[in-house]
């Protein structure tokens, strides 16, 4: 799932687009480039790593996190706000018997700002239709086979809503710090496609 795929049409049609408007020399390239690296500054699964790291270390933090993502997120300097709206994130945490999943089925969305910027697969037609529809196969292709038993919620991002997957602990991290912690998370494990 995660290699061979074509890109989605939506990037070939926001290319297109900012040919036309360079063309037409309502902006700049490079003024789109600086608009694109001020939007990325600071945009990292590392910020995604440490919200998990916190949450495994710090039962209160992670009660809090689940139960309103975007007003915890400033108790470790990072925050929702950018671009023309706030959206609202929502932290679907993973358990012994439920598996969530991230997709953004109409187009691309996703939480850039704590994930950094999506893998292509994640934009691509085949992972936006078929995780929807048949979620456990397309795990199996990521490589993360799950019991049979493990119910599996598929969570569609919108313009103002994104989700990020709080893994399970791995065990025999108790003595970890959260630094530690944080290095053990990746950004597939935050989309959910992954185990930590």
């Amino acid at each position: 799932m995660s290699e061979g795929h074509p890109s989605t049409p939506v990037a070939a049609r926001v290319r297109r687009l900012e040919e036309r408007l360079i063309e037409a020399r309502v902006v700049e390239e490079t003024q789109l480039d600086a608009a694109l690296a001020a939007m990325l500054q600071g945009a990292s699964p590392l910020n995604g790593a440490r919200i998990v790291a916190r949450a495994w270390a710090d039962e209160d933090f992670r009660r809090r996190l689940l139960a309103d993502a975007n007003a915890v997120l400033p108790e470790i300097g990072l925050s929702m706000a950018g671009g023309i709206q706030e959206q609202r994130l929502k932290v679907v945490e993973n358990t012994e018997a439920a598996h969530n999943v991230i997709v953004c089925t109409l187009c691309s969305c996703y939480p850039i700002g704590l994930l950094g910027p999506s893998p292509s697969w994640y934009k691509s037609e085949a992972y936006r239709a078929r995780v929807v529809r048949e979620p456990r196969a397309v795990l199996a292709e990521f490589g993360l086979e799950l019991p049979e038993d493990t119910a599996i919620t598929v969570w569609d991002s919108s313009a103002e809503s994104r989700y990020l997957v709080l893994p399970r602990r791995p065990e025999g991290t108790g003595e970890m710090s959260e630094p530690e912690l944080a290095a053990l998370v990746t950004r597939e494990g935050l989309i959910g496609t992954a185990a930590v």
